[in-house]
């Protein structure tokens, strides 16, 4: 598990839980070993999982001095790579050499707070290679998660990212007291712009209205 701070390492395994994020969840420490070095962490691993925020990513990657080109790689970033223009399975591909079939993306819905209270929750694995897909779904799905799979890498990273501005727009419209009509009529916008989105960015026969979008 690697984290940038030797402090904040330090703090997890003093106080069983990560200082600064859901700090109510206890782990099993036994269960992680923990590194603030990305090169030991990612020599030492067959499957990566990237949860940085996307402004973050270009920086912690600059770190990096082992080849990422023979690895499995797991995102569950949602956000465009700042001064690239590209959604992170792309960015992998174009400046790290991972092959397209080797990249995972998790959509949601699936907040990390409701998952650690076990709460019922939605998991979408997209990879171009659907067995490695289901793999991943397999042993990321339990009781409380429920998983589905899907070859659509781009529409689902895309729909990640412009499912947040419609969140904001909706909280906007909250804020000025907009009722539940203008409501419906804005998410069923949100809806089609997606749809002339993905089509106009990533063509593809896909049908929008399937959960992983």
């Amino acid at each position: 598990w690697y984290m940038r701070r030797d402090d904040r390492i330090v703090d997890f395994k003093r106080l069983g839980h990560n200082p600064s994020y859901l700090t109510g969840v206890k782990f099993d420490l036994k269960r992680i070993n923990f590194s603030s070095n990305i090169n030991d962490i990612v020599k030492d691993s067959d499957m990566l999982m990237f949860a940085t925020p996307s402004p973050y990513l270009k920086s912690h990657l600059k770190k990096l001095k082992v080849k990422l080109t023979d690895k499995f790689i797991i995102t569950s970033i949602k956000g465009i790579v700042p001064d690239e223009n590209l959604i992170v399975s792309e960015y992998f591909v174009k400046f790290y050499g991972v092959l397209p079939e080797n990249i995972a993306v998790l959509g949601g819905p699936c907040h990390a707070e409701e998952v650690a209270l076990e709460r019922l929750s939605y998991l979408t694995i997209a990879c171009l290679d659907r067995e490695k897909a289901c793999i991943c779904a397999h042993r990321l799905g339990g009781s409380y998660i429920k998983t589905s799979v899907s070859d659509d890498v781009a529409g689902v990273e895309y729909s990640s990212v412009l499912k947040n501005v419609y969140a904001i727009a909706a909280g906007i419209c909250s804020g000025l007291k907009y009722g539940d009509n203008f409501q419906a009529v804005l998410m069923s916008n949100a809806v089609q712009e997606v749809n002339r989105f993905l089509n106009t960015v990533h063509p593809l026969n896909r049908n929008i209205n399937e959960s992983v979008y």
